[in-house]
């Protein structure tokens, strides 16, 4: 759907003009599961998607932040039993991990009376402790699905600068000014770093995992060595390893993982990490707008990342990522190894003119891959010459999502 650029309404109301491409999805699911965690950042429009679900059938929602709320489920089986013929919403989730357990016998009581699918939707920001509370308790049960921030697909073609500079955060994306986009990221980070991870029961120093999150963003789309980030920080690796777990676990870091086929060659074993969304890299940098981006040295790894995050969240349900790199200089930047059996490989350049660099065509003479495939900022795709094509980042996330 388009969006409008000249805000007039409330961000949390244009918001809702952006249709999400998890939407379909999550209907299935709920029509399959009697519960369904939908995961993801904090501000990523979970609430706003569970609510316009909620509009079309009977339901209750909860927010499990609210003291009121919460109150209610003081006695969850006694409270949610009054509502059993509705979809019951619980935001916030996490808040309550003791609640997972009494879902369990209100489930398998529905469950008896016919009533086996779509009681309960969950929201929450993505945890090792709601996966592990959920997993044990609700095992068989529930269904998991991942809301990223907007994507290329959602937003438009033409946002997709826009979409870069921004990141997919609705509040980020639509706001008026980039000052003002900007300033929302730092607030967002603040609060990330100050209220969500202790609520999650991880004792971390807020300015000690700002400093990773932020080495993380300047060493964007590099190789792991938590021996090095440790010695910049003043812990051990091990300290540096959780730190960056919690990251993952709560979507906002991706560790790309390497490429572990036996080929034959000394293969590089070290993930590669991301900052997943290119709004929150750009303001760990300090960058503002366009300009200021293009004028940094990571604009090349932030273009990389951006690429990278869309392709994932277009592919097909299934399909394995991972990149390639030898100790010969052989590379492919992101190879997807489709359900049908087919793989991609994807080399990523910021340039207009792309040229294919002698790492690349030896990585695809090693992997042998179906596709060969450049992607680029332009819009026109044409042929490089080799097998390799030449694609527009909106053109092939498209046809992704297709398959």
């Amino acid at each position: 759907m388009a969006i409008y650029l000249a805000i007039t309404e409330p961000t949390s109301v244009i918001a809702r003009m952006i249709g999400r491409r998890v939407t379909p999805c999550l209907n299935h699911l709920l029509e399959q599961s009697p519960a369904v965690a939908l995961l993801g950042p904090r501000q990523v429009g979970k609430t706003t998607l569970a609510l316009e679900i909620g509009a079309s059938r009977h339901s209750l929602y909860l927010d499990l932040e609210s003291d009121v709320d919460r109150a209610r489920l003081a006695e969850p089986e006694l409270y949610l039993a009054a509502h059993v013929d509705e979809l019951v919403i619980l935001d916030e989730v996490h808040r309550m991990p003791d609640i997972f357990r009494p879902l369990r016998g209100l489930i398998d009581q529905g469950r008896r009376t016919g009533r086996k699918t779509g009681r309960f939707l969950l929201l929450g920001s993505a945890s090792m402790d709601l996966l592990h509370q959920s997993g044990e308790t609700l095992a068989g049960r529930i269904a998991y699905l991942e809301l990223a921030p907007i994507d290329v697909l959602e937003a438009g073609p033409d946002q997709a600068p826009r979409l870069w500079v921004r990141g997919g955060f609705p509040e980020s994306l639509l706001a008026d000014t980039d000052g003002n986009s900007l300033r929302w990221r730092l607030d967002f980070i603040r609060t990330y770093l100050e209220r969500d991870v202790p609520q999650f029961g991880r004792r971390i120093a807020a300015e000690a995992l700002r400093r990773l999150w932020t080495m993380l963003a300047h060493h964007q789309g590099g190789l792991l060595n938590v021996t090095d980030f440790g010695r910049s920080l003043g812990v051990d690796s091990k300290t540096v390893s959780s730190y960056l777990d919690l990251l993952v676990d709560m979507l906002l870091v991706r560790r790309l993982s390497p490429w572990h086929a036996n080929a034959g060659k000394r293969l590089v074993k070290s993930p590669k990490i991301y900052v997943r969304d290119s709004g929150l890299l750009h303001a760990l940098l300090g960058l503002r707008d366009h300009d200021a981006i293009l004028g940094h040295p990571v604009a090349g790894a932030s273009w990389e990342g951006f690429v990278i995050e869309t392709l994932i969240g277009a592919a097909p349900p299934g399909t394995d990522s991972a990149f390639y790199r030898t100790s010969a200089g052989a590379e492919i930047d992101l190879l997807l190894a489709l359900p049908n059996g087919r793989s991609w490989a994807v080399e990523v350049k910021r340039s207009l003119s792309p040229k294919v660099e002698k790492g690349f065509h030896l990585a695809c003479e090693d992997l042998q891959p179906d596709r060969r495939l450049i992607v680029y900022p332009g819009a026109a795709g044409f042929p490089l010459g080799h097998g390799v094509e030449v694609v527009g980042l909106p053109n092939i996330a498209q046809e992704l999502s297709t398959l």
